[in-house]
């Protein structure tokens, strides 16, 4: 129960920022490089890093290695961007 409740928590708060949700809607396209999205959503990459950080934290997104570059895709909770805002 704890466990569910820690998940639960984390991933409100992950979920709970204007930003973070910009930068789901981001990656609802397919995956990206933190190149990719400082181009398409204006932040600086410390900025980015760190809301990217939370929403990893927050079961939002992952990573995952390709050519010796970090691509970052949805998770099935971060596809809830799909859901939301509307």
């Amino acid at each position: 129960m704890e466990e569910t409740k820690e998940r639960h928590q984390r991933y409100l708060r992950a979920m709970n920022n204007p930003v973070r949700r910009k930068i789901l809607r981001e990656l609802k396209g397919g995956s990206a490089t933190i190149e990719d999205l400082k181009t398409r959503t204006d932040l600086d990459e410390k900025t980015l890093s760190w809301h990217l950080d939370i929403l990893e934290w927050g079961y939002c997104v992952e990573k995952q290695m390709k050519d010796n570059r970090v691509y970052y895709l949805l998770t099935k909770e971060g596809s809830v961007i799909d859901y939301i805002d509307k």
